[in-house]
């Protein structure tokens, strides 16, 4: 399967796509109502993407703020918890962690059609591409190191001193992991794909004895979610915390290395495998756990085939649920169709991980 070549940057936004419109007058009173500073009049643009929670750019004539909110339609359970998504970062910003501030939740569904929460817009570049091609050698180096010692900070925090303990369920992560996700496949199933049956039944006996700690986690951590510093080389906010909970941190650390070992045609984002490191100046995937372990002393090894294995099934099983969304006509992306495409490639590659760890 050929890949589109992916773009250098995100957060590039169109207007509002049919099918997500809201009643703008009525948020922008609420906002003036519930928001300190904030006074109309609004203008309002949608960013690109946005596959799982429609995420909106909201203009005044003195701020810019950001507004996520759960999609139309009739969702899975425990899908597109915006709620969630406002109160880790809540948390975490007052706890000095790099996230955009939050500003109000709002429940009320009668306001813009379903619950949605705002922020404040954080300036800044976000990356497609890992390669990140138009930077030099220097400002990659120093990218890749900052997205590590923020990963690294985030693992650190003790969550229940921020109240969050109750955030997630403690112990047994990758066996939840597989769980879920095997149930939100079978979900939203629209064929029958017979690696993706296999990876299922073969996942939960076959998970690597790496500690059973127990962090904040936040379930995508990529580039695509990591504002980096207008010109600096460096993180200033981590984007979408709707997969985020307490959890293993090697989640968060092997699905971020994916970047190192996804293979080529399975997503647009692009991938390091087989790209000359050492010029790029992005480190080796070694050299980038054995960072990440000093940050943080815990004893991992995420090199391990099995947690390719595990990402990449993961990853077509949440496309599978968007597959599921246009099958029940609640999917209004355009690139929703060539999105549901890559779930075949996925689970193959997938399979190949998992028979390199010792499937048969």
């Amino acid at each position: 399967m050929s890949a589109a070549q992916p773009a250098a940057y995100l957060g590039s936004t169109r207007a509002v796509a049919e099918g997500t419109q809201f009643d703008q007058t009525r948020l922008t009173r609420y906002l003036e109502a519930h928001v300190p500073g904030f006074r109309g009049p609004l203008v309002v643009e949608q960013f690109e993407g946005g596959q799982s929670n429609p995420t909106y750019l909201l203009i005044t004539s003195d701020h810019r703020y950001v507004l996520r909110r759960k999609p139309a339609g009739v969702l899975l359970k425990s899908a597109h918890a915006v709620d969630r998504e406002f109160r880790v970062t809540r948390a975490l910003f007052e706890a000095g962690l790099p996230v955009p501030e939050p500003l109000v939740l709002c429940e009320d569904e009668e306001v813009i059609g379903s619950i949605f929460y705002v922020m404040r817009h954080v300036p800044g570049r976000v990356f497609w591409d890992p390669q990140m091609p138009d930077l030099s050698r220097d400002d990659r180096a120093a990218i890749y190191d900052s997205a590590n010692a923020t990963l690294a900070q985030l693992h650190r925090v003790d969550y229940a001193a921020l109240g969050l303990d109750d955030f997630g369920r403690p112990g047994n992560y990758f066996a939840r992991q597989i769980s879920r996700w095997s149930r939100q496949y079978e979900a939203s199933r629209t064929t029958d794909l017979p690696q993706m049956d296999r990876l299922i039944e073969w996942l939960p006996g076959a998970v690597p004895d790496d500690g059973d700690r127990s962090t904040i986690i936040h379930g995508d951590y990529s580039f695509h979610n990591l504002i980096v510093h207008p010109t600096e080389p460096r993180v200033v906010a981590v984007l979408d915390w709707e997969l985020s909970t307490i959890g293993n941190p090697v989640g968060d650390l092997t699905y971020h290395m994916m970047e190192w070992f996804r293979p080529a045609g399975v997503d647009v984002r692009g991938t390091l495998a087989g790209a000359d490191l050492a010029a790029l100046g992005i480190p080796s995937a070694e050299d980038y756990a054995a960072r990440y372990r000093d940050r943080t002393g815990f004893d991992v090894d995420p090199i391990h085939p099995f947690y390719r294995a595990f990402n990449l099934f993961r990853v077509a099983a949440i496309l599978q649920g968007i597959a599921g969304r246009a099958r029940d006509g609640v999917q209004t992306d355009a690139k929703a169709v060539e999105i549901i495409t890559r779930i075949k490639p996925l689970v193959a590659a997938a399979w190949r991980e998992a028979q390199a760890a010792g499937a048969s």
